[in-house]
Order: C-alpha cells, then sequence, then structure tokens
C-alpha cells in the first residue's frame, strides 16, 4: 500500500508543471511571434501558459504582442531575459526596464530588463535610456 501512495505522488508531483522558466536555446529555439531564430540572450523573453506550456520569443515586444493579439492564451506567467546576464530568464512583473538610446534589440522594441534597480541605473547611464515599470511596457502594447 505504502508503494501505491508513495508511487501515486510521485506522478503527481511529476504532473504538476514548473512555474519555473525553460532555458532559451539560442541558434535554436524561434520566436513564436516573427518566427525568427533566438540568437540573441539579453533580449529573449518567454511566457507559460495555465496549461503549461512555454512559448519563447526573441523580443519583449514580440511576446507582448503575441499574448494580446491571442486572448484564448491564458497567461500564467512572463519572463524576459536579464541583459546583464546573457541569456538569464527572470520574472517580467519583478524586473526594472530601460527603453530606447542606445538599445537596439532584434524586433527593434529596444526594451531592456534587469534583475535588480541596481543594475537597471548602472545600464541607463551607459545606454542613456528611459527608465519603465513593467505595468508602463505591458501598456505600450
Amino acid at each position: 500500500m505504502k508503494k501505491i501512495v508513495l508511487l501515486f505522488l510521485s506522478f503527481l508531483m511529476i504532473s504538476c508543471g514548473s512555474n519555473e522558466p525553460q532555458p532559451i536555446k539560442l541558434n535554436v529555439d524561434s520566436c513564436e511571434f516573427c518566427k525568427m531564430t533566438i540568437s540573441n540572450g539579453k533580449f529573449g523573453a518567454e511566457l507559460l501558459t495555465k496549461k503549461g506550456r512555454y512559448y519563447k520569443f526573441d523580443d519583449l515586444s514580440c511576446m507582448l504582442l503575441y499574448a494580446k493579439e491571442n486572448t484564448n492564451v491564458q497567461v500564467q506567467s512572463f519572463f524576459v531575459n536579464d541583459y546583464a546576464k546573457d541569456n538569464t530568464l527572470i520574472p517580467a512583473e519583478q524586473s526594472f526596464y530601460l527603453r530606447g538610446g542606445a538599445l537596439n534589440s532584434p524586433m527593434r522594441g529596444n526594451f531592456a530588463a534587469f534583475a535588480s534597480d541596481k543594475e537597471q541605473d548602472n545600464f541607463q547611464k551607459q545606454l542613456d535610456a528611459k527608465t519603465l515599470t513593467w505595468q508602463q511596457v505591458f501598456t505600450l502594447y
């Protein structure tokens, strides 16, 4: 009986999807929106649906356009690449953003995301870009 319960609990844990991002495979994965190969680890993005499906994007603007054009897709989480840590996905809602200036992203969204406000401040001076919150970024599209 204990083995059956243990087996059932193991199956239950495996079947419950993770809320963590899946790594983007640079030069392998393609953008769900524009279909380009994702090649730059500073600008990638990903969304996780409530059904547990991951969609990958080469630019934050592609992810937002996809989410807003595909209202039937129920988004659980948005993730963005940390500009300061190449190809490292972080939660979009908790990130700090820059836009414009010297930023040049694949689809010209020209957003950079950061895990901390300190990193955002450091790069803001270097890139001469405007600071934004997630809410401001989200409402631009």
